[in-house]
This record gives structure tokens, sequence and C-alpha cells, in this order.
């Protein structure tokens, strides 16, 4: 009797594990005519997501992709709406910050390199577009746009790494991602822009970009919460975080994050009367705690702070960033640094402090 009943179970375990689909890219080594499986890399990102889009079975998706330099010369864009919360779509690093023997030169480096495209005021890049729910993106590091910024007085070139276009999606989480541009030679616009629902910002670096990330718009229905939690934003020369009339005060979270070296704190889309919170933060070196996003911050769209309830948020001080490439902690807080206590960074674990990770 046993033997009967088991025997089904076995099936439809086999059956559930022959559905979870993965794929690896790997920019050295692979070949977009190979299989995907681990031994026979893809080479693009593209050819990952054209596969993804035409596996209709159920079940998860797993995009694996290796360390080294992932170049992006078309969107990759994610049209296949069969993921759940639980069958989720993931693009993620081989080895990430938490697993042993991590340093930063293992984490996968994508570079944005689309043709521009027009956009309002001006032309835009977009790189990794998942026009789908519940996706997870990990362990990536995204650098700014190997062009320049302004085609002239008024109009710019944007770059997006990460963008999501359908006001009805919900659920996409980015977390432990690293997002370093430099406003002369790789600028990067906005490092995370969704429209949407259930934007979740975790544990994520922000290093010398526009604006890190911007919380846009939806259809005005229901959805899940929106999150930013345990994230560095350092030398950000526009705002520390972006959010409109779409993003409900109650419906957004917005804790133990520092943000710090930046022109603007809080920017929210002009004419908004939301109210926020933020929870166990540090806000330091800034020229203005609050702003309009329209245009060029100027003394016109200066705002009160009065929107923002801050609750255990020092606004004094200076937070000091680890220079030292051969450091794990390179590019988040520098070790005793103010803020150290807030475990904003790409670790979600215990740090351990390494001098030299040519040892490991």
């Amino acid at each position: 009797m046993i033997r009967y009943i088991l025997s089904p179970l076995l099936f439809l375990i086999s059956v559930l594990l022959v559905q979870a689909e993965e794929l690896h890219v790997n920019p050295q080594t692979g070949n977009d005519a190979n299989s995907g499986l681990k031994m026979q890399p893809l080479k693009t990102i593209m050819e990952a997501a054209r596969r993804v889009n035409q596996n209709k079975d159920q079940g998860s998706t797993t995009i694996f992709l290796s360390e080294g330099i992932h170049l992006i010369t078309q969107t990759v864009m994610f049209t296949n709406d069969k993921y759940t919360l639980k069958n989720r779509l993931t693009i993620r690093a081989e080895i990430m910050p938490d697993d042993a023997g991590w340093i930063p030169q293992k984490m996968p480096v994508v570079v944005t390199a689309v043709p521009l495209e027009p956009g309002v005021g001006g032309e835009e890049a977009r790189g990794i577009q998942p026009e789908v729910s519940h996706v997870t993106i990990e362990g990536l590091r995204f650098t700014g746009s190997p062009d320049y910024s302004y085609m002239d007085g008024k109009n710019l070139r944007r770059s997006y790494p990460i963008w999501r276009d359908g006001k009805k999606l919900d659920d996409l989480l980015v977390t432990q991602c690293l997002f370093a541009g430099n406003i002369d030679v790789l600028p990067l616009h906005v490092g995370v822009i969704a429209n949407g629902y259930g934007l979740v910002i975790d544990h994520c670096v922000f290093f010398n970009c526009k604006n890190p990330v911007v919380f846009w718009k939806n259809d005005g229905g229901s959805g899940s919460r929106s999150v930013m939690r345990y994230s560095l934003v350092y030398g950000c020369y526009f705002s520390g975080v972006w959010t409109t009339k779409s993003t409900r005060g109650e419906d957004f979270d917005f804790h133990h994050n520092i943000i710090a070296n930046t022109t603007t704190v809080w920017v929210r889309e002009k004419g908004s009367t939301l109210r926020y919170k933020a929870s166990d933060c540090i806000f330091a070196d800034y020229t203005n705690l609050a702003g309009y996003g329209d245009g060029a911050l100027s003394d016109n769209n200066l705002s009160s702070t009065d929107f923002l309830e801050m609750k255990n948020v020092q606004t004094v001080g200076s937070v000091k960033i680890e220079k030292d490439q051969s450091k794990r902690n390179y590019l988040q807080l520098a070790e005793g640094s103010l803020g150290s206590n807030l475990k904003a960074g790409l670790f979600k674990k215990k740090i351990i402090w390494i001098k030299n990770p040519a040892t490991l």
C-alpha cells in the first residue's frame, strides 16, 4: 500500500524538478548555440531572455550570470508572464556576496550599451526590462552608460540599467546589487526605475549615480507595498530616493538606509502632498533634505520637510566609503564608519573583514 502511495508522490516531485528552468550565461566561455547548462553556458543575457520568453512550461526560472563583463547591446525584455510568488523569474550571480570566497571582482558586471531611443526630454537606453511580475535580480553590478548625458542645454541621454514599464505589474525584488556610475564618463541616470507595485530595494549600493531608484507610476489599483531597506546611497548628484503621487505613504516602507554626500535626500513628484515615514536611517552631508522632481533643482522646487516623519534618523556626521579594491567591502562602508550598525550594504550576513582576498 505504501508503495502505491509513494509512486505518484515521487512522480509529482520529478515533474516539479523538471519544470524548474535553469540557464547559465558566461560571456567568456559561452556560446548562444549551447544548451545553457552549466557546462555549456550561453554567451549573452539576450539569448537567455529569448529562451525564457519561449518556454511556456509552468515553473520557476533562474538565470545564472558568471563573473565577467556582460555587455547588453539590446534591451533584455522578459514578457513570459507565467511566474508566481513562489515560482519566480530570478536573474542572479553565480556567487553571491554572502557566499564563502566572494570578493567584489567576482560580481558579474552588466554594461548597458543599448542604442539610444527617443524619450521624454531626450533619448534613453534601457538595460534589463522585466515586463512580468514576480522577478528577483540579485548579486549583480551595473555600470553607467559609456556615453555622455547631455545632448544640449535641455535634452539628456538617460541610462536605465533596470526598467519596468507595466503599471499593473507587481513584485520586483532587487537585492544585493551594486550600481556604480560617474557623472563625467559613465553617467548612470537611474539605477532602478519601475512602474507598478511591489518594488523592493534590499541591501543594494548606489555609488555616484544621478538617482538611485525611482518608485514610478501605477494604475491606481492595489498591489503589494514598495520597500527600500538596508541600502547605501553615496555620492548621488540629484536625489537619494524619488517618489511620485502613486507612491502612497502607507504602502511605502523605508528603513535602515544610508544616504550620504548627496545633493537632495528625498525628491517627490511636483505637486505631491503624500506623507512618508523613515526609520533607523542616516542622512548625512547633503545639500537639501527635500525637493520636487521637476527639472533641475533650484530654489523654486525645494520642498519643506513636513511630509517626512523621521524616527531614529541621524542627520549629522560623515560617512566613510572603502576605496581599497583589495578589500571585501570595496565601495561600501569603511570599517568603523558612521552607520556600520545599520547593516546597510551588500551583505546580509555578518561582514568578515579581509584585507587580502588573494589568500582565499
